[in-house]
């Protein structure tokens, strides 16, 4: 099941195509954020707070992770939906699972026009189900947000299958998300074999985001796409997650 939701008319416009965004650009902007249902550090959930956030970033297009719609642990709300209201943009969930009367799993949300969505299904973690969410541009770019999760054979089996799915495609595909592994583990290491895993300006922890002590948050681009990376970073944001959100803009030819 997916949802789409467009927060406005100019939402609306901009999913079916509109002229003046992106579908000519080669300049792409693209935040990740494991957003932890929006429950802070300081155990508050607060959507408002995260898209003061996330609008600071200018990004085109935003993957997040741990993102709920209508479950009881955060009110029934439809998390995407709120933020794409709040901050002008087109929103779409990809859950992994039904969860306390409602959904859970990844999101994008994004200014730009798109092509399709899609909800992909990859191996489980200790049973529970798991799922990776595509958003294809009309610029003819993929972005997907990406939560591993489980035990190292786990995501190893999760990763395997994400670069088995896009292996094929003929489009450049950009990963980003929760990998869940160091870049020196296992996982990371195997993703790198098909997958170029972009390096980080300045410090790359981006967990626990107060008191960050590992890099486990990545943006991944295929390996073959003709592309440069104009900036990198993790966003300095101690409280509104668990997790820090990070940021990079790529410039495709």
């Amino acid at each position: 099941m997916i949802r789409l939701v467009a927060a406005a008319v100019v939402a609306i416009g901009l999913l079916l195509g509109g002229p003046d965004v992106a579908t000519a650009q080669s300049t792409l902007r693209v935040a990740a954020w494991n957003i932890k249902h929006g429950r802070g550090m300081d155990g508050e959930v607060d959507l408002e707070r995260i898209a003061d956030v996330l609008r600071d970033l200018d990004a085109d297009v935003i993957t997040l992770q741990e993102v709920d719609d209508r479950t009881e642990r955060t009110g029934g709300v439809d998390q995407v939906a709120v933020l794409a209201q709040l901050l002008g943009y087109v929103g779409s969930h990809g859950p992994h699972r039904a969860y306390q009367g409602g959904w859970y799993g990844n999101a994008i949300l994004t200014r730009v026009p798109i092509a399709a969505v899609r909800t992909h299904p990859i191996p489980a973690a200790s049973g529970s189900a798991l799922s990776v969410h595509e958003v294809e541009l009309e610029s003819g770019i993929s972005v997907v947000s990406v939560h591993l999760a489980g035990t190292p054979p786990e995501r190893m089996a999760q990763a395997a299958s994400v670069t088995a799915r896009f292996a094929t495609s003929d489009r450049p595909i950009v990963l980003a998300g929760d990998f869940n592994g160091r870049p020196d583990g296992p996982v990371l290491e195997q993703l790198g074999q098909a997958w170029r895993v972009l390096e980080k300006a300045g410090s790359p922890l981006t967990f626990p985001a107060d008191a960050p002590d590992r890099e486990i948050d990545f943006i991944l681009v295929s390996a073959g796409a003709d592309m440069e990376v104009i900036e990198h970073r993790v966003v300095d944001e101690a409280t509104a997650s668990d997790h820090r959100p990070i940021l990079a803009v790529l410039r495709f030819d």
